[in-house]
């Protein structure tokens, strides 16, 4: 028998990467050779398994999903890499597929369709959900969702609940006290909003997350 498809799976939910793997390895052709719940840890297996498929959730602790395919694309272009989500909004299929993902799929996707999926990816194609390929064939023709607005990562509700608070006026050390988080936690999400933003200061930073309709400031 010719070598099993390796495949990682990257999920912040035990059960759902539970109900992956046993889908996946109904397949005689698959096997699971590592697990991460957070985006770091989806990073260390990457490097110590060399999986040939890499299937990453989009939003988990630690680092994004758009990140960790960034970085695999970089360090690991031979590694296919699957997303697998619930989110299908356009700024993190756009997002997603700009970092090089190979597929995107849609967590309500059968235990088949999955596998195929996996298959997909490692032949060197792309896998789609149908709705997510609708989203690509529509910005192909209209060209309109190719903008820059759509490309960028979404701000996470922890980093949105920064930047209001931030767009107060209020200090590091008063966000953290308002959130129960420190202060050097605060500045890693202002970091992290300012590279997703590409700005390098809270009034930009503030600015930008109005104009494109993520902030309302009081």
């Amino acid at each position: 028998m010719a070598d099993k498809i390796r495949v990682l799976l990257a999920d912040d939910h035990a059960v759902v990467r539970q109900g992956i793997r046993r889908f996946l390895e109904e397949a005689d052709d698959i096997e699971v050779v590592a697990e991460a719940a957070n985006g770091r840890e989806a990073m260390e297996r990457v490097r110590e398994h060399r999986p040939d498929v890499a299937m990453v959730d989009i939003r988990m602790p630690e680092m994004s999903g758009v990140e960790v395919t960034r970085r695999i694309r970089e360090r690991y272009p031979q590694i296919r890499v699957l997303i697998l989500t619930a989110y299908d909004d356009d700024p993190y299929v756009f997002a997603l597929l700009q970092a090089g993902a190979d597929g995107y799929v849609l967590k309500t996707a059968s235990g088949d369709e999955l596998v195929q999926a996996v298959r997909t990816v490692y032949q060197g194609q792309s896998a789609l959900s149908p709705e997510i390929a609708t989203k690509v064939v529509r910005q192909a023709v209209t060209g309109k969702p190719a903008t820059a607005a759509d490309q960028v990562e979404p701000l996470t509700p922890r980093e949105l609940d920064v930047l209001r608070l931030a767009a107060k006026g209020l200090t590091n050390k008063a966000i953290g006290y308002q959130l129960g988080i420190s202060h050097r936690t605060v500045q890693g999400h202002l970091a992290s909003i300012y590279g997703k933003l590409g700005v390098s200061s809270r009034t930009e930073a503030v600015t930008e997350a109005i104009r494109r309709g993520w902030l309302v400031v009081e």
